[in-house]
């Protein structure tokens, strides 16, 4: 007799998801995008649109093996959180405040929890102190500049941001994170293509001419500057459009064309065109004034802007006989803010274009305690050593990346009793205090301040200190480093 050989039952395969399809999911975390993180059938699920603790319909946007994207469709459960009519109609589906439908209270205690949870995840840090983040004093029409993409045609243009993973421009004329100038001069500019049938670049083509619209705007002086950036220069219909835009907006002071015919993501071209016979707008901040030009870099936020700058000024102490270095100086922001305070202050930053407008921005205020050099922050910072200078404070402002090791290393080397740091990213700001920890740095404290209301993106500023020697023991600092790449010193004068 034959015998049976019995197969194990197999389990039925889960289907497979695709583009498209919809699903019901309870949502937990929040991460550090404003995606909040769901599991289906084992698969990683990033939800846009939801809070945490939330029943959703979810559209799937992107279907990966490992992981997906959806956008919510249908809140099923609301969290307590939840506002009952966020101040966005486009709440959901825009991915520039994933936010904007929780109450705002809640977005700080969600930001200061995540600065508390990273820096505590390292073991040199988990005693640091973070305290209630300092809200920012307006949480809508914060923002006083906008990069926008332009589309579609000028019967019927688009100006907005791209969505997630596309080229796909989302309209948003009336954004409730701009200043109220900034939508305006977006309608009037719609208006303007409309009117004087302003040909709109496509990046399939080629074909057209208006690519992007940048804005920015003095909230003290309620004035405004308007870059349009565009494939190759066309003076006619720029200069037509203009003209309306400065006749329907009256607060546009200043308006540039810039040329970009790049293929490329990045915005700005290397050729200015002024329009306009003013260059720069001016805003304040404090008792500082500020020069801003098409390629400044500006606090999108000023009134949260202020509260850093006087938290960096408190936690300073300056007495009027201090050496300070401003590390990634910018346009001299922080420098100028503390140099009433202090006997001397030397601002170090890579890039040349934003040391002439802090050298600028010096002689606007009649500062003239202030010097400011382009270079490696990490070989200037050395040299000034060398040369006697004293480094009584040292304050860190660096990019979202953080601070090269070896510029740390090097702050540590010169010795300065006090570094304060201010962050934008608490992943790189919980790493490099952690590399001064190991160099003989301990932080005291640390300062949430609410820069960008509405998203997930959180400003820290940390209070550092040199720990004295145990006794018997000596710190030997690294030898120092060269690279061949490193620029060369260039030497400024005072301002």
């Amino acid at each position: 007799m034959k015998k049976t050989v019995r197969s194990r039952k197999e389990e039925k395969p889960a289907k497979q998801l695709k583009k498209g399809d919809i699903i019901d999911v309870s949502v937990s975390g929040l991460n550090e995008d404003g995606l909040t993180t769901a599991t289906h059938e084992g698969i990683r699920l990033f939800v846009s649109g939801a809070l945490p603790g939330e029943g959703v319909r979810v559209r799937i946007t992107h279907a990966g093996r490992r992981e997906m994207t959806g956008e919510v469709i249908n809140v099923l459960q609301p969290s307590a959180e939840r506002l009952a009519e966020p101040p966005c109609r486009r709440a959901g589906f825009c991915d520039g405040c994933p936010l904007i439908a929780m109450q705002y209270p809640s977005q700080l205690a969600w930001k200061r929890s995540y600065v508390e949870q990273t820096l505590h995840a390292r073991r040199s840090l988990k005693q640091v102190p973070v305290h209630a983040v300092l809200p920012s004093p307006r949480p809508l029409h914060y923002r006083n500049s906008a990069k926008l993409a332009v589309a579609g045609t000028f019967r019927s243009p688009v100006v907005g941001i791209y969505r997630r993973n596309s080229h796909d421009v989302l309209d948003i004329d009336d954004c409730p994170l701009h200043h109220p100038l900034i939508n305006r001069i977006v309608a009037a500019v719609k208006e303007g293509i409309k009117k004087g049938k302003v040909p709109v670049y496509s990046p399939r083509t080629g074909s057209g001419i208006l690519r992007y619209l940048v804005i920015r705007v003095s909230e003290r002086h309620e004035r405004a500057m308007v870059v349009f950036v565009t494939a190759r220069r066309s003076f006619n219909e720029i200069h037509h459009l203009t003209k309306h835009l400065r006749q329907t907006v009256p607060e546009v002071e200043v308006a540039v064309q810039n040329v970009n015919a790049s293929e490329g993501n990045v915005i700005l071209g290397h050729h200015d065109h002024y329009i306009s016979k003013d260059h720069a707008i001016i805003e304040e901040l404090g008792d500082i004034r500020f020069s801003i030009s098409p390629r400044s870099f500006f606090q999108i936020n000023s009134g949260s802007a202020r509260i850093i700058y006087d938290k960096v000024r408190e936690w300073s102490a300056l007495s009027g006989n201090e050496s300070v270095v401003d590390l990634y100086c910018g346009i001299g922001g922080i420098s100028l803010y503390l140099a009433g305070q202090a006997r001397e202050v030397h601002g170090i930053e890579f890039v040349d274009a934003a040391v002439a407008d802090a050298e600028k921005n010096a002689r606007l205020n009649r500062i003239d305690n202030c010097t400011f050099e382009a270079g490696d922050a990490a070989e200037l910072l050395e040299e000034l050593h060398e040369e006697g200078t004293p480094i009584d404070l040292l304050v860190l402002n660096p990019p979202r990346k953080g601070c090269d090791r070896r510029v740390l290393e090097t702050a540590a080397a010169i010795g300065s009793q006090k570094i304060i740091y201010v962050s934008c990213s608490p992943l790189t700001l919980a790493r490099d205090l952690e590399i001064l920890a190991e160099l003989g740095y301990r932080t005291r404290e640390v300062q949430p301040v609410d820069m960008f209301p509405q998203t997930p993106h959180i400003e820290s500023v940390a209070l550092i200190v040199k720990e004295p020697l145990e006794q018997g023991k000596t710190r030997t600092p690294r030898p120092r480093t060269t690279s061949s790449t490193t620029p060369h010193r260039k030497k400024k004068g005072a301002a």
